[in-house]
């Protein structure tokens, strides 16, 4: 499948030069990375006075250059504590593959650090810092949901997942399995280019993203089956959509008592967004295998081949997590917490 569109206009087109990027890393800026106040100060004076954030966890990612490095980056108004006035900023060197990740410079920011954040509609807020004021829009996906014909019996919508790689899902939970599914929107524009692969026809791996999916046998939908473990370790917008969970749309505890189903031990340790009480942690939600080649996907069609599980586990096949473990004799492992909500991305 390929996504087409009549195209940006001549004044829309938007190129990205190799002589920009030389001379942005020439330039010389007088700032102090060590400082999270004045990187903070030196983002939000370059970013234009409204700005739209797209994912769904509510991170507004960016970029820029200083002192030869490439430093990435995000300021995230999270859905638990936006109203009470606290914007998440943190920033690092790109990772690469040849050296440890460094750790982020991270930095909760509230009044305290004479920064203004004001809610002005329920996904609409100003942040103000030293003179400069940005309003930032959330995206609105409220009224986002799946076609009846693609959600299986008993099987629960938590809501839309809005990847920062421009790919939408619908998050799915299968009580009677116990398996979260991550379900391409089609419904929605899909901008990436499948190529067919040699292991199934039912799998096909996006060309940009590497995002991998298997067309449903029962169901007319495309379930996210893999992500590329490179991606994964260089941290980037192509690691997968497990940090990126429907944060504005959750209805009441509807995430949490999956989780739970799954750990009951959780219940008095995890909130509705599954985080633990000081944020220091967050169950993360990647029931897709992190693969090298697609070879790497026979785990699941060999479970899928199996009579007992196409009867009573059809959709376990896809939770690779336990796959993984099973195939190298041990227990399943336990679904883990991920890192704290600041180093998610």
């Amino acid at each position: 499948m390929t996504f087409t569109s009549a195209g940006p206009s001549q004044a829309d087109a938007s190129v990205n030069t190799n002589q920009a990027f030389i001379e942005n890393l020439l330039r010389e800026q007088k700032l102090d990375i060590t400082d999270a106040l004045a990187v903070f100060e030196f983002v939000l004076s370059a970013l234009p006075d409204r700005a739209k954030i797209y994912p769904t966890e509510n991170y507004y990612y960016f970029t820029f250059h200083h002192g030869g490095l490439v430093y990435g980056g995000n300021l995230r108004l999270d859905a638990s504590d936006r109203d009470q006035g606290f914007v998440h900023f943190a920033y690092s060197p790109e990772h690469v593959f040849w050296r440890e990740p460094e750790i982020p410079t991270y930095r909760k920011l509230g009044a305290a650090d004479g920064v203004r954040v004001e809610k002005v509609s329920p996904l609409t807020y100003d942040v103000a810092f030293r003179g400069r004021t940005v309003r930032f829009e959330i995206n609105d996906l409220s009224g986002v949901k799946p076609p009846a014909n693609a959600v299986a019996p008993g099987e629960i919508y938590i809501g839309p997942v809005f990847d920062e790689s421009g790919i939408q899902f619908y998050l799915m939970f299968n009580p009677a399995e116990k398996v979260f599914l991550y379900v391409l929107n089609e419904q929605a524009p899909v901008p990436e280019v499948f190529d067919a692969t040699k292991i199934s026809p039912r799998i096909t791996i996006g060309r940009r993203t590497s995002y991998a999916f298997y067309a449903d046998d029962r169901l007319p939908r495309k379930i996210l089956i893999g992500v590329y473990e490179g991606n994964t370790i260089l941290n980037n917008i192509y690691d997968g959509p497990f940090d990126q969970l429907p944060d504005n749309t959750l209805e009441g505890d509807v995430l949490k008592n999956a989780i739970l189903s799954i750990l009951p031990d959780y219940a008095d340790k995890i909130d509705r967004f599954g985080s633990m009480a000081d944020g220091s942690e967050r169950y993360a939600i990647s029931p897709y295998l992190y693969y090298e080649t697609e070879d790497d996907f026979s785990i699941i069609l060999d479970c899928l081949k199996d009579p007992k599980r196409q009867q009573e586990a059809y959709y376990g096949c896809f939770e690779t997590t336990a796959l993984v473990s099973a195939d190298n004799a041990t227990q399943p492992a336990e679904p883990a917490p991920s890192q704290g909500a600041q180093q998610r991305r």
